[in-house]
């Protein structure tokens, strides 16, 4: 079991069934603004396998005091982008895809 985990691993609700179950599971994160800053470092940190953010927007500044995976250095880029970049180096080990689009029925699939 990789040590990056073993704070949650020695929880019984979760031990390593748990931990492998979360490393097998994909997330599908629509938005990378308020609420997908807040959801995808826990998600990323904790371990799921995959993650997938679609978004369309590009960082602006008036999104960093409440949108915390950006910073100054994230200014006019895409947001799926600049989210995938910064959660890539809280965990290596977590498959993340940007898409830059707007989700739709579409794209969905």
């Amino acid at each position: 079991m990789n040590e990056r985990y073993a704070k949650q691993t020695i929880l019984p609700e979760i031990g390593p069934a748990g931990q492998a179950r979360l490393g097998a599971a994909s997330v599908l994160c629509v938005g990378a603004g308020g609420l997908g800053c807040a959801a995808l470092p826990y998600l990323v940190g904790a371990g799921v396998g995959r993650v997938t953010i679609i978004d369309a927007d590009v960082v602006d500044r008036t999104n960093l005091q409440r949108q915390v995976l950006f910073g100054e250095a994230s200014l006019g880029q895409p947001k799926a982008l600049a989210a995938a970049q910064r959660l890539r180096d809280l965990n290596p080990l977590v498959h993340i895809e940007a898409i830059e689009q707007r989700f739709s029925a579409g794209n969905a699939e």
